[in-house]
């Protein structure tokens, strides 16, 4: 039985051009990803399964509503509004006016634990926005003087070479290493702030073994691929939390580097804090990546190995 799915006479004639647009590709995406058939008759969307017609509708207006706040449907959004897990939510501006929001579900989930947990875990895939929410949260902490400073740190895992046969002093040789928060926060305020903020210390970006021995008082501090440190160094840096702080511990335990004989301390460390209060635990899926739609289906294909 063939069922009305939206009735565009209700709608503006703009709103045509975005579901029609470059030969119906909305259109053939909801109905490969949906497993229906949608098809347009005097102003009317029917499809061919009415078991399917609410979450199609509410599909539907959602990308009308997206193309009308950001001009475009861009793949990510599309993806995140077809497996229902679509969210937006503004957090921060960033260089030359480019605003920055939570994406999906699960980045709202992270971030609501960023603010009130004291430590947050999260575990999760590639491109599911962990480093950069952290960073963006600090960054917005930062400005309200909520912290005095931002400490970034991670393991320095070596992958085929030593750091003693790489070319330069000890910070050209870790930099490689940390770039990708230098790339985060140079996205938010430009490479001179960066470097300026660095060298007033507001901002520290150091390997992990800097943290030794320290008490962290009125930082933001994130530890970064924590899925490659032992059980020892994980200990170290949670010991470090000073009075008026905040942790986040972000990692991805499918892709640990360490020696096979060394256990990942991010594991260790979420099943023995995981009682405690003040304490988040957040694990976020294919479903919360936003770079490219065909990253999601790399890491699902990966799980079904």
């Amino acid at each position: 039985m063939d069922n009305i799915v939206l009735d565009l006479n209700d709608y503006d004639f703009s709103d045509y051009s975005i579901l029609f647009a470059e030969n119906d590709r909305i259109l053939q995406k909801i109905n490969k990803y949906y497993d229906v058939n949608l098809y347009f008759k005097d102003g009317i969307l029917y499809t061919d399964n009415h078991e399917k017609n609410v979450l199609i509708k509410k599909a539907l207006e959602n990308i009308i509503k997206t193309a009308h706040e950001n001009g475009e449907v861009n793949d990510n959004d599309l993806s995140a509004i077809l497996s229902n897990n679509f969210y937006k939510e503004f957090i921060c501006n960033g260089l030359a006016g480019k605003k920055y929001y939570l994406r999906t579900y699960g980045q709202k989930k992270l971030y609501e634990s960023f603010q009130k947990k004291v430590v947050t875990f999260v575990c999760g895939p590639a491109g599911t926005g962990k480093t950069f929410l952290a960073v963006v949260f600090a960054y917005n902490m930062l400005k309200k003087a909520e912290i005095k400073k931002i400490i970034i740190t991670r393991p320095v895992v070596e992958s085929g070479e030593s750091l003693g046969f790489l070319p330069g002093d000890l910070q050209e040789k870790v930099d490689p290493y940390l770039r990708p928060i230098y790339d985060s926060f140079e996205s938010l305020v430009g490479m001179e702030t960066t470097t300026k903020m660095i060298e007033k210390g507001i901002i520290e970006i150091a390997p992990l073994a800097y943290m030794r021995g320290r008490t962290l008082n009125d930082a933001c501090v994130i530890l970064d691929e924590a899925q490659n440190t032992t059980e020892m160094q994980i200990k170290m840096f949670l010991t470090r939390l000073g009075f008026n702080s905040k942790m986040i511990i972000t990692g991805d335990i499918t892709q640990i580097d360490l020696p096979p004989h060394k256990k990942s301390g991010l594991i260790q460390a979420m099943k023995v804090v995981k009682n405690i209060e003040e304490v988040g635990i957040i694990e976020m899926g294919s479903k919360d990546v936003v770079r490219h739609p065909v990253v999601q289906k790399i890491i699902d294909a990966y799980k079904k190995q």
